[in-house]
């Protein structure tokens, strides 16, 4: 057999044969896994600009509650004076479903959101909000809902309790949002929230710890439910 021949069945000598590699990269270059990862930019908030003569009393402390500005009758139309006011507001989905519609183009499909937003110690809003994008939804619901947020009194009207802690509805309160009707009763401390998953939710949000619940139409329609339960709420305050 000749040198060539013999060579050839030898390839781990360099020069001579096919080179065998190993599973990294030829020449001892780094994969793409080896190589540092660069560090992520964080997403910097939004800076907010009031644009708005209510805006810029708010964003100069002028203003520095929200009951001064329903007393004094103003209208709010920028989310950003609601999130300094109430820094601590949280964010929930009540509902999603999807709207369609025929028209002479075809089919067309849009989703709406409810998303209500409250910081569980007096504060309720509930907006709603139609897109073709679910995400786009989401926002205009949630920036409509901060638009509507309203104070809401808390306090012990159950006969049975009569303590001095905000932990129910100061008295008997009935609100109507489309077929919906909706009646928040005092309930004594300990009870808890006699109300159905999402309804219960909402007075979570609210504020409210023990109450009773009663509810007559269509309460799985959630438009009507909520605002119904926002109408009850709201009396706690003007009423109150």
């Amino acid at each position: 057999m000749s040198q060539t021949a013999q060579s050839k069945g030898k390839p781990g000598q360099r020069g001579r044969g096919p080179p065998i590699y190993g599973g990294g990269p030829p020449g001892g270059a780094k994969g793409a896994s080896d190589r540092p990862r660069r560090p992520r930019r964080e997403s910097e908030e939004e800076v907010w600009v009031p644009k708005t003569l209510l805006g810029q009393k708010v964003a100069s402390g002028e203003i520095t509650s929200l009951e001064e500005i329903i007393e004094s009758g103003l209208r709010i139309q920028e989310s950003g004076i609601i999130k300094k006011l109430l820094p601590d507001l949280k964010s929930e989905v009540v509902d999603v479903g999807i709207i369609q519609k025929m028209t002479s183009n075809g089919q067309s499909t849009r989703f709406k959101a409810i998303v209500a937003t409250g910081n569980e110690n007096g504060y309720l809003g509930i907006g709603q909000g139609k897109s073709k994008q679910m995400r786009i939804a989401i926002e205009k619901a949630t920036s409509q809902a901060y638009l509507n947020v309203n104070p809401i009194k808390l306090g012990c009207g159950s006969w049975e309790c009569r303590c001095d802690q905000k932990h129910s509805v100061p008295f008997k309160v009935k609100g109507k949002g489309g077929s919906v009707t909706i009646e928040i009763i005092p309930a004594p401390r300990g009870l808890g929230l006699v109300a159905g998953g999402k309804i219960k939710r909402l007075l979570e949000l609210a504020g409210l710890k023990d109450a009773w619940t009663t509810a007559k139409g269509s309460t799985p329609t959630m438009n009507s439910t909520s605002k119904a339960i926002l109408d009850c709420l709201r009396q706690t305050f003007s009423q109150g």
